[in-house]
Order: structure tokens, then sequence, then C-alpha cells
């Protein structure tokens, strides 16, 4: 199969790494640099570069904002049978795009980066496809995501965006409190350290990505739910009432093993 990747940061840097040993692959990035270290594809300096391959998959990996943009630039260049697919942590503006046009299209979000993750290693890493998507691309995409020994879920567009409102938005929300609360000492804890761990990994994605996480349509209402539980917390913590904490803290152990 001919694979085009568009974009190549990170996620589009691994795609390219995991495709080009089955498939005839090629990838495009503004930021030249960016190919400079790529063996076994074509790497294109000019994006109608893509007009002569005509690609049979075309995955959009730039960053967040550009991907609708990116999208309408790429469709006049590729062939109508060629299968759109992207890996957009948001997909509300995407699945606008996709009913607009009437292509086929895979949709597809895998659920880690390479800052947390360990990419030679993902079997307890998880990744969604869209359930709107074209069969053949849902297909093609369970088989490689198999490859890799992920956890698969299928979700609708609108579950996949509730769904990391929810796994993504609320953690990110709680580790950017704790920073914004950070002083200019030094701590010995244990825990405050692997917190802060987590914060330095979590700052050091892109910006946009974090926005287009924060900004999800479904984002305020886990941020409400956030506020209330601390307001709660706050009522316990000024009334010294032992009993209540104990009630809650009991509720929250409920909820990790409901979870787990």
């Amino acid at each position: 199969m001919k694979v085009f990747i568009l974009g190549a940061g990170r996620m589009g840097a691994w795609l390219v790494e995991e495709f080009c040993h089955q498939h005839q692959v090629a990838v495009y990035d503004r930021d030249l640099t960016r190919l400079k270290y790529f063996f076994n594809v074509k790497r294109f300096t000019d994006l109608k570069q893509v007009t002569r391959f005509k690609p049979d998959l075309a995955i959009n990996a730039v960053s967040p904002q550009h991907t609708v943009a990116a999208f309408e630039e790429l469709l006049p260049l590729i062939p109508a049978g060629c299968l759109l697919a992207d890996i957009a942590s948001v997909k509300a503006g995407v699945a606008e795009f996709y009913r607009k046009h009437d292509r086929r299209f895979v949709s597809t979000h895998p659920m880690f980066g390479p800052t947390f993750a360990n990419i030679r290693d993902l079997r307890d890493e998880n990744a969604i496809i869209i359930s709107e998507s074209d069969p053949d691309g849902k297909a093609f995409f369970r088989q490689f995501f198999e490859s890799l020994r992920l956890n698969i879920f299928e979700y609708s567009f609108d579950e996949h965006d509730r769904t990391t409102a929810y796994s993504l938005g609320t953690p990110f929300a709680s580790s950017l409190t704790f920073a914004a609360n950070l002083k200019m000492q030094k701590v010995p804890g244990t825990t405050f350290k692997k917190h802060l761990e987590i914060i330095r990994g979590l700052l050091s994605e892109d910006d946009y990505l974090l926005s287009e996480i924060l900004f999800n349509p479904y984002m305020l209402q886990q941020i409400e739910h956030i506020n209330s539980r601390l307001a709660f917390l706050t009522h316990i913590i000024r009334g010294h009432d032992y009993e209540e904490m104990k009630r809650f803290l009991d509720g929250l152990r409920e909820n990790i093993c409901v979870v787990e």
C-alpha cells in the first residue's frame, strides 16, 4: 500500500517508522529538518509532490490546530479514491470536515504519546477507532494496532470527545492546578516528586495539543465537576469533620475499585 503521512512531529514520525517496513511510505513536513533522519521512505520537500505519488492512504498527523486546513490543502492533490485518515485528539472539527466532503475516511486516536509511553512496548496502552469510519480503514488500523498489542476501543465521534474530556482533560486539569501552586522551595516528599515528574512531562508537550484537549467541548463539564469536589473537600477541611472525611475517602476508594 502507498501511505502518505502529512506531518513529521512526534506521532507522525512514529507512524513513518512503523509503516515504512511493510508499505511504500512518503512523508512531508513544512519543517524540512524533521525529514533528515528518515530512511526507506520518500521525503517530499513540496506538498505538491504527493500528486505523483498517488497514495492509497493519506494520514494527517499535523498539529491539532492545523488538521482541517491541512486536509483542505491536501484534497486537490490526491486521488479521489485515497482513504483519508487522522489521529486528532479532539474530533469535533475533523468530524465536520468529513461530513462536508464525501470522501472515505478512517479516524483514530492513539491514546499515548512519546513523552510517557514506551514506544517499543505498547501492550498497556490504548487506541480508539471511530465507529463511523470506512470499514476497510477500520480493518487496516485494527490490524495495525493489534500488531502493536494495543488495547482497542471503538467509539463514535461524540463518544470519543466525551471520553477524552474525562480520560485526558481531567488529569491534565488536575496536573496544571498542581503546577500553578508550586513554590520556589525544595520538597523532600516522594509523592510530590512523582507529581512533579508528571507535570514536567505534560508541559513538554506541544502547547496547541494541550490547548485542544482542554478546549474539548465537553471539558467545561469536567472542570465544573472538579471544582465541586474541591469545594466539598474545602468544606470538610474547614469544619475538621473526621466522619465526613472518612466517608469522602471511602468514596474515593470505591471509585478507584470501579475503574480497576
